[in-house]
């Protein structure tokens, strides 16, 4: 066993806190900390600047053995040799893009020439694409990405200083509660990045833990929906009802294989999501890590 301890970035969704409360990971003998690596409870820790996002926090290197980004940024991050996808597991989150309850914006045809806050080649960023082009046309998409943190866009979609933002999970429910109108689901996908090359053993250990919480969180998931609090700007605590919020991101313990793989990359070549000779190799062998018996 590793006499360091496996560093795990949490992705503001429920699994890591009730794998912690329940015991799971110390029922595995992981020697683990959590990590925080994109925010903090007063929102202002972790400001990234302009233009970085996701992928520039895997470029610069995270401080973590294993962080989840959006499956596309994942993939091209192992594509270009910043870690390793981990191929046995991938999650789907629900997600949106959401104006104020008093906005005149209906539907997502009224969203041509709105600026829409997403994070820089996040999720946000390709899924508010990838659903807005079946209405639109890519010049009438526009794209704001100086307030691209998750929880950041949320605050100022909250405050009413930006018209459109596209959320994810906890800020999805939160935005929902208040009455803040989504104008289309833009669900997508998310991944695991294993970097720093930890002992595979631990990777297996940490996985069956989530496992484990995924079943809990299936069967009960009232029970643990407060821990979306712990990753949550403390402003808004005492206002948030998560008794009525859902139970977010959802492990898929089924492989990331070679063909979504390749489909994906393909499709973030397609919209130049990416500058040229920047998405690395495009080889699924040579990007990911399977730990499957």
């Amino acid at each position: 066993m590793s006499e360091e301890k496996f560093v795990i970035a949490p992705h503001m969704r429920l699994h890591e806190w009730v794998a912690e409360e329940k015991g799971y990971f110390a029922g595995e003998d992981l020697q683990y900390e959590f990590r925080e690596q994109l925010t903090s409870p007063d929102g202002k820790k972790h400001d990234l600047g302009n233009k970085i996002g996701a992928f520039q926090t895997f470029e610069q290197g995270r401080t973590a053995d294993i962080g989840c980004a959006c499956h596309w940024t994942v993939n091209v991050s192992s594509s270009a040799g910043h870690g390793k996808l981990f191929a046995d597991c991938y999650s789907v989150a629900p997600a949106g893009i959401f104006v104020a309850p008093e906005s005149k914006i209906q539907t997502p045809a009224e969203l041509a020439g709105v600026p829409i806050s997403v994070g820089f080649q996040s999720g946000s960023h390709y899924s508010t694409i990838q659903s807005l082009e079946q209405y639109l046309k890519p010049a009438d998409i526009h794209l704001g990405f100086a307030d691209g943190l998750l929880f950041k866009r949320m605050e100022l979609l909250y405050d009413r200083k930006i018209p459109a933002a596209s959320l994810f999970s906890g800020p999805y429910y939160f935005m929902e509660q208040l009455g803040f109108r989504k104008i289309i689901d833009t669900t997508f996908m998310m991944a695991s990045l294993v970097t720093r090359e930890p002992d595979p053993e631990d990777v297996r250990k940490y996985f069956r833990a989530l496992r484990r919480a995924q079943h809990d969180i299936d069967l009960r998931p009232e029970l643990y929906t407060h821990y979306y609090k712990k990753e949550f700007p403390a402003r808004f605590h005492e206002i948030m009802d998560t008794r009525r919020w859902g139970p977010g991101e959802r492990l898929v313990f089924e492989p990331y294989s070679k063909e979504m793989f390749e489909q994906s990359f393909q499709w973030i070549a397609s919209h130049g999501i990416f500058e040229e000779g920047k998405m690395g190799s495009g080889q699924y062998e040579e990007s990911v890590i399977s730990l499957a018996n």
